[in-house]
């Protein structure tokens, strides 16, 4: 089992780590690009190669402890049943005090995460960081496609999606009800000010963050099923993750859908050292 930056035991086993690393390979409702299944593995094979002392906040955060869980797949579940396996599984970690780093896989995965969280949290909101609404009620005979998270999360909790770029006509309708979620869209905030500060003053104490990779621009980040044009770049995204740490608790958080490109090992390595910053920002 690849453990996630290659740490040592006394970094790395479950008891005295701070952080639990939930892989999820899962991709049974994928409809573009396929591959989303890989990307667990690619990125804990990239996080071998990260360096552990951040330059930026001056720390090794290797040391608040990662450890690494043994791969969760499903190939043979429905959409539904998988989200009512990853609620099981990060469930007892939420219990035992563990911060839950969960790597998909396709998008669905994260309505159980939120669930579980949900159960310890009371005041919990979620951040979604995504180049499409996923607010579709039902996709393809399933109420729990991938397109369909957002809609499934926002009728649970609050919910802030940053990096919008893409809609179908429902989700748009959706999102004009006053029903749905706070929407920061790409072509609005690419480029102007103090929208991260409006979008995390949306957002209640404890924060649950989404990272589907594709809410990234196709030029640093390639490897996604539905690739959408006019993403973030890497600073954008480490300021709005920076202020966010700053002025929010991030109780836990996913990065979800990268599907690796044999041959292109950087947007491997860029999940891999996007989600040690992240808790870098935290532990900080």
């Amino acid at each position: 089992m690849i453990n996630f930056a290659d740490l040592e035991e006394d970094f790395s086993n479950y008891e005295s780590s701070k952080v639990v690393i939930l892989p999820i390979a899962y991709e049974g409702t994928v409809t573009y690009g396929k591959g989303t299944s890989q990307g667990p593995q690619a990125i804990l094979k990239a996080s071998q190669q990260l360096e552990l002392y951040d330059e930026e906040l001056r720390q090794d955060t290797y040391k608040i402890g990662i450890h690494t869980l043994g791969t969760v797949e499903g190939s043979e579940l429905s959409a539904q049943e998988m989200v009512e396996t990853v609620y099981l599984k990060a469930s007892p970690l939420a219990r035992d005090e563990k911060f839950i780093v969960m790597l998909g896989g396709e998008h669905s995965l994260s309505l159980g995460m939120v669930k579980a969280l949900r159960d310890k949290f009371a005041d919990l909101s979620v951040l979604q960081l995504d180049a499409h609404g996923d607010l579709r009620d039902e996709y393809e005979g399933t109420r729990y496609n991938h397109a369909c998270v957002g809609r499934r999360i926002s009728g649970l909790v609050p919910l802030t999606q940053v990096g919008i770029r893409s809609l179908s006509r429902e989700e748009g309708e959706y999102i004009k009800s006053g029903k749905g979620p706070r929407v920061f869209y790409a072509g609005q905030i690419i480029g102007g000010r103090n929208w991260v500060e409006e979008a995390i003053s949306g957002l209640s104490k404890n924060v649950y963050l989404t990272i589907d990779l594709d809410v990234l621009d196709p030029g640093i980040m390639p490897s996604v099923g539905t690739p959408e044009p006019g993403g973030l770049d890497w600073y954008a995204t480490l300021q709005l993750l920076r202020q966010l740490t700053k002025q929010r608790k991030i109780v836990s958080f996913d990065l979800v859908e990268l599907a690796p490109q044999p041959g292109n090992i950087s947007p491997d390595f860029l999940a891999a050292k996007l989600t040690y910053k992240l808790l870098g920002y935290i532990f900080h």
